[in-house]
């Protein structure tokens, strides 16, 4: 037998290291061409990587959470015949004793690109037919809960929610095609049986029990979108010059305004939130402050303001908190743009937005709805160079004309990269979005 490596392949986009974020093989495990071997992630997008020939897992790369490089050795594989070893593949270590002989003889190495997490949910296509002198592979068997030794058939997503959760893929009964887990299948299990504690199904985790006077530890390794999520805030807080800016609105006649239209069109047209009314706010307003809708890229110094507004909704999620893009918002409505929040929360929530649909903002909103507090401090998302804050509706008494009143007010918390956005500029800008909020017919009219 000879051993073959197989090497990170180049994923494009410039990406030139990858995390490791779950491994569907160990050593000593029998895999077949094509079979996944791990699932990596690049920024926001995992990745999986099927394996090009059939063999014995010898070696691998590296431990979940690990970081490899683009062309370094993620697994070994030992092969019948002399093997091509992929370039270094004939250095690479074998474990200790003797190798059993893999299941089926390995088929010619080929170039195979990765599949991504949206081409693992396309239901397989079929394969180029056989030489007449082949036999045909068995069909696959009909969807059920997975045995104990067999690998369950999940996309990435998928996976993560499943790790997130606390459930055994294996338990869950599939019904995708060739037996894959759905999501939907996934929530038919937590609703019969329930999950773990978020991310107890994948997290290195050591818990020892408290006894009485004791204290119980509990060791958890950040990795993958978690560890993404850690990284990017603190390198946007590391090199972003934050100023913050606090303004109280006056949402009477807005929410007044919003339960109108969904008592009038709600049951046509869908309810509306409080979110499409402030995207409408801000798209009015970045049309007399442009300097806002930009990005900042502060290797080369160059600002790239944007002509269409593609807002990014922070999104919280099971795994962490995540920023969709709501692209040219500028050019829908009120009820558009709440259809678009709705579903790109719902495939974000759900693991299934797709790469394109959580880049590309080019400035933020966020909110905490109910527990939004009083006043927040946001971090940017770079390289955006703004981001503006919702913070909670309460009612309170105020002078109106000489008369005090009951009215609601929320407050906005917004940041801004102060390399870029001057002080006034940004105070300017909040106080046209609190301008269309405060008389909220312009966000109809226009």
């Amino acid at each position: 037998m000879a051993n073959h490596t197989v090497k990170m392949p180049d994923l494009g986009e410039g990406i030139t290291e990858v995390e490791v974020v779950a491994w569907h093989v160990q050593v000593g495990d029998t895999v077949t061409e094509d079979q996944v071997l791990a699932d990596v992630m690049t920024d926001k997008a995992t990745v999986e990587i099927p394996s090009p020939v059939a063999g014995l897992v010898a070696r691998l790369g590296g431990e979940v959470g690990d970081v490899l490089a683009v062309g370094a050795a993620l697994i070994d594989i030992a092969v019948d015949g002399d093997g091509d070893g992929d370039g270094d593949g004939a250095a690479a270590s074998a474990p200790a004793g003797p190798i059993p002989a893999p299941a089926a003889p390995s088929a010619p190495a080929r170039d195979e690109p990765p599949r991504t997490e949206a081409a693992s949910r396309a239901p397989a296509g079929k394969a180029a037919s056989p030489p007449a002198t082949t036999q045909q592979a068995p069909a696959p068997r009909a969807p059920a809960v997975s045995d104990g030794d067999e690998k369950p058939i999940a996309s990435p997503a998928v996976r993560r929610r499943a790790w997130e959760l606390g459930v055994d893929l294996r338990q869950v009964r599939a019904t995708g095609a060739g037996g894959r887990i759905m999501q939907a299948d996934l929530d038919a299990h937590v609703a019969r049986h329930g999950g773990s504690a978020p991310g107890s199904a994948g997290l290195a985790a050591a818990v020892v029990p408290a006894r009485a006077g004791e204290d119980s530890l509990q060791e958890i390794k950040v990795i993958g979108l978690r560890r993404r999520i850690a990284q990017k805030m603190q390198e946007s807080k590391r090199r972003i010059p934050h100023f913050a800016y606090v303004e109280e609105c006056d949402v009477t006649e807005l929410e007044s305004l919003r339960a109108q239209l969904n008592r009038r069109f709600g049951d046509s047209r869908g309810k509306l939130t409080l979110l499409p009314f402030l995207v409408r706010a801000m798209v009015l307003a970045i049309g007399d402050f442009p300097q806002v809708n930009a990005v900042f890229d502060d290797e080369t110094g160059i600002i790239t303001r944007h002509g269409a507004v593609h807002m990014g909704i922070a999104t919280q999620t099971d795994a962490g908190l995540m920023v969709p893009v709501l692209r040219h918002a500028q050019d829908g409505d009120l009820w558009a743009n709440a259809h678009g929040i709705s579903r790109l929360a719902e495939m974000t929530r759900s693991g299934r937005a797709t790469r394109d649909e959580l880049t590309g903002s080019s400035i933020t909103l966020t909110s905490l709805g109910a527990l939004g507090g009083i006043v927040s401090t946001p971090i940017i998302n770079a390289p955006e160079v703004a981001i503006v804050g919702v913070n909670r509706i309460v009612e309170r008494p105020m002078l109106v004309g000489g008369t005090l009143v009951a009215r609601k007010t929320m407050n906005l918390s917004s940041s801004f990269d102060h390399r870029v956005v001057d002080g006034q500029d940004a105070a300017k800008f909040i106080q046209a979005v609190r301008g269309h909020i405060e008389a909220p017919g312009v966000l109809l009219a226009t």
